[in-house]
């Protein structure tokens, strides 16, 4: 109305093409505003209040716990007055309690923006990937990601691993810094560590936090550490692992598959996604790599080391997990070198064998080429060995020797051990194989019938090398001819 009336339309005019009353335009125009300029805020009741009685009890509630919620306050309000309220005022009273938080409710936490230098500082911690349903070869693969990020121009690194340990932070670090940033800030910030380093006894903690001031000044980094509890102050990289994980899901949509190969091929996946996720954000990046500081001449590459002695059992026990080492080892005191996913076995300086570290505590991991030479000639130990459960590397070995118990049962431990004998002596999966047929075929799969069709390895023939003459004059004539050109 008021645009036709400024084209210089009548009232009439005006009012017809507005639709609305000549009498309405009149009003309207006398008045000089927009109706909803006109509207005053009501400062009367329409209804009487149904909580007037009890509010001060429920204000007495709300100051001596100030986080609680208008539905439970109102579930307590009806077992204190039966049949005085109903559901539908739920809403009324959640609006009162609303309007007492913003008059008299307790103040709220500020947080402050900051502002952040490139080459500043850098912000790492650990997030758990299983809720995505990745699985490697039809198994399920629950997995955590070490997540790196740089403050200002948030280019991240990210690296598989299996635990929140103090080896995982370690490799995980200085993976995501050689391989991915190229350089240095001045200030690593993560949070207390407490899943890296409560697991620890009183002098592994105390070796943790050495260890890791080592690192940090191996590159020249201030360490921080965010207020015990206050997970905001580490919030770059919070934020980034939702923004990280949602990106993971929906490039897996667009995949079309949950399902990968095998961990080779899903961290290639992972590592291109962050590739193009840093791509975006190569405008801070050029900034920031210009002012990160260079990387020294080459990783720290710390490890956890631990002494400990093989028991007459032929094992060792590493931070309370047990593990079988070869039994000529016995008596000795072997050092290990914890990692994140291994353990390095040393007499000395001598590295002796490598085995996949264990997750938790009170695990055990026994191999049974590391036992079988002494079982065999005591196979009776077998039936109740603590560890019988870790002789079976295969379930084709457990159906052969379930199938045993059933057929012979006064010599199925004899038949077993020896198996695993000649398993360890030839190689295993020919043994399998063997065993797999013979259940197919529903034989019994003794010692001997296995025997049988195991191919024995032909001696092999190390060939004779004969000492080569190595004739030098052609490089006198090269050297001549390159004088006479001089």
């Amino acid at each position: 109305m008021l645009r036709e009336r400024a084209k210089g339309r009548t009232q009439a005019q005006a009012a017809a093409r507005a639709g609305m009353s000549v009498r309405t335009v009149r009003t309207y125009e006398r008045r000089g505003k927009l109706p909803s300029q006109l509207k005053q805020p009501r400062t009367y009741r329409s209804r009487p209040d149904p909580f007037a009685e009890d509010w001060p009890w429920v204000t007495a509630q709300l100051e001596h716990d100030p986080a609680l919620q208008g539905q439970t306050l109102f579930g307590l309000l009806c077992e204190r007055q039966p049949g005085r309220y109903q559901v539908g005022q739920l809403r009324t009273l959640q609006r009162h309690i609303a309007t007492w938080r913003a008059q008299s409710g307790p103040e709220r936490e500020v947080i402050f923006p900051q502002v952040h230098e490139p080459g500043e500082a850098a912000q790492s911690d650990f997030t758990h990937m299983s809720s995505l349903g990745i699985t490697l070869g039809g198994v399920p693969f629950p997995h955590l990601v070490y997540h790196l990020v740089l403050v200002y121009s948030n280019v991240e690194a990210v690296q598989i691993c299996f635990s929140e340990s103090f080896e995982a932070l370690v490799e995980g670090f200085e993976t995501c810094l050689w391989q991915v940033i190229g350089g240095v800030p001045r200030q690593h910030r993560t949070d207390h560590l407490s899943a890296a380093i409560a697991p620890l006894d009183a002098e592994g903690r105390a070796q943790a936090k050495q260890r890791y001031q080592l690192l940090m000044a191996h590159y020249g980094l201030e360490p921080t550490t965010n207020n015990l509890g206050v997970a905001h102050e580490n919030g770059d990289v919070e934020q980034e692992h939702r923004q990280f994980k949602r990106a993971v899901d929906q490039a897996l949509r667009a995949r079309g598959s949950r399902e990968f190969a095998d961990r080779a091929a899903y961290a290639r996946f992972l590592q291109n996604l962050v590739k193009q996720r840093n791509l975006r954000r190569q405008t801070r990046w050029l900034q920031e790599r210009d002012a990160l500081r260079p990387l020294p001449a080459a990783p720290l590459d710390l490890c956890r080391e631990v002494r400990v002695p093989v028991s007459r059992f032929s094992t060792i026990q590493v931070l309370r997990n047990t593990y079988s080492v070869p039994s000529r080892l016995i008596g000795a005191t072997l050092l290990v070198r914890v990692r994140s996913e291994t353990l390095q076995v040393y007499r000395g300086t001598t590295p002796l064998l490598t085995m996949p570290r264990l997750l938790g505590t009170r695990q055990h991991r026994i191999d049974y080429r590391h036992v079988i030479w002494s079982l065999v000639r005591k196979p009776g130990a077998f039936a109740h060995y603590r560890y019988r459960d870790d002789l079976f590397p295969s379930l084709t070995f457990r159906r052969a020797y379930d199938a045993l118990r059933a057929h012979a049962p006064d010599r199925a431990d004899w038949h077993y051990v020896r198996l695993l004998h000649l398993a360890a002596s030839t190689a295993e999966s020919e043994v399998e194989l063997a065993l797999g047929l013979l259940l197919d075929q529903r034989l019994t799969p003794t010692f001997d019938a296995v025997r049988d069709l195991v191919r024995t390895p032909a001696a092999q023939r190390v060939p004779e090398l004969s000492t080569p003459v190595l004739d030098l004059s052609v490089y006198d004539r090269l050297l001549g001819r390159v004088a006479g050109h001089a």
